[in-house]
């Protein structure tokens, strides 16, 4: 079981977290906001976060911790969109960040650690423009590094603004033609596996609850199973990579690990598990989501 951290970040950092809160650093940004897992106290002072702070966020009034819609605070002068850059070996992205009203801003920093993987792994195949799956692909941080590093790419999100979001980000990464679906990821993979399509990568970022283009329901617990074995029938059999990605706080790596084992039959030739943190400048470790990986 692993604990991993980023480890190649310039343009990001977490400043502090406690009491279901985390003061992050994006560029020259400083936001917080809500982290229901940060049950501890902080280690600044409330004085010190507001003065510090470019952009708070405030839960929308009458709801729960486990809320996420809401508003941001932003000073006076700020931009309500910038850029960061991400490097690794001799890949480089660029990604555009926004204050959007569910307390996201358009990436997840922690990913940076898949990233890394999904950059060895494509370098180390053995197989010409290697073709990589990224469902749920939100902002497109995977699908761009997975292009960056010589990847072609199908990025799939129900969002069609997302989409949008995902493109400039591949836009200003100096990037072009990856593929776009707006579409359920379900229902994509099924029609996949009927054309007898094959991926040398698939990455999953699934959320707890979702809704298809079309208002198809996703339930992590219910449609997880179906998924991995529609993605065993995708994965190139010699030459692949799989990465899946959990963050309903209910779901631990050994779920992940035993479904996996038992889909795709041990099949993998290296394999990881464990959880995805970030650590605060006080020592303190916030975790953020458990995820396997693995290689053929």
């Amino acid at each position: 079981m692993l604990l991993l951290t980023p480890q190649h970040w310039q343009d990001y950092e977490l400043i502090d977290s406690g009491n279901f809160e985390k003061l992050e650093r994006f560029g020259k940004i400083i936001t917080a906001r809500p982290e229901p897992q940060a049950i501890w106290d902080k280690s600044l002072s409330e004085q010190e976060w507001q003065k510090m702070a470019h952009a708070t966020f405030t839960r929308a009034k009458g709801v729960d911790k486990s809320t996420e819609k809401g508003e941001w605070n932003i000073k006076k002068g700020v931009s309500e969109q910038w850029w960061i850059n991400y490097a690794y070996k001799n890949v480089k992205i660029k990604m555009r960040l926004g204050f959007t009203s569910f307390k996201h801003v358009g990436i997840f920093p922690e990913q940076s650690e898949n990233w890394d993987f999904i950059i060895d792994s494509i370098s180390e195949m053995k197989v010409d423009k290697p073709q990589v799956l990224n469902l749920f692909a939100y902002t497109g941080g995977a699908s761009v590094i997975a292009k960056a590093a010589g990847a072609d790419v199908t990025h799939v999100d129900s969002v069609k603004q997302v989409i949008t979001w995902s493109k400039e980000n591949m836009e200003a990464s100096g990037l072009d033609n990856i593929r776009w679906i707006v579409e359920d990821a379900l229902k994509f993979v099924k029609r996949e596996v009927k054309r007898g399509k094959k991926y040398q990568g698939i990455i999953l970022d699934p959320p707890a609850y979702g809704r298809g283009a079309d208002g198809e329901k996703w339930i992590l617990e219910d449609n997880l199973n179906e998924m991995l074995k529609c993605c065993k029938e995708l994965l190139d059999e010699k030459h692949g990579f799989l990465i899946l990605n959990l963050y309903s706080m209910g779901f631990s790596a050994l779920i992940a690990e035993t479904l996996i084992n038992q889909i795709f039959e041990n099949s993998f030739t290296e394999k990881q598990m464990g959880e995805l943190f970030l650590l605060d400048k006080f020592e303190k470790k916030l975790p953020l989501g458990v995820f396997w990986r693995g290689k053929r």
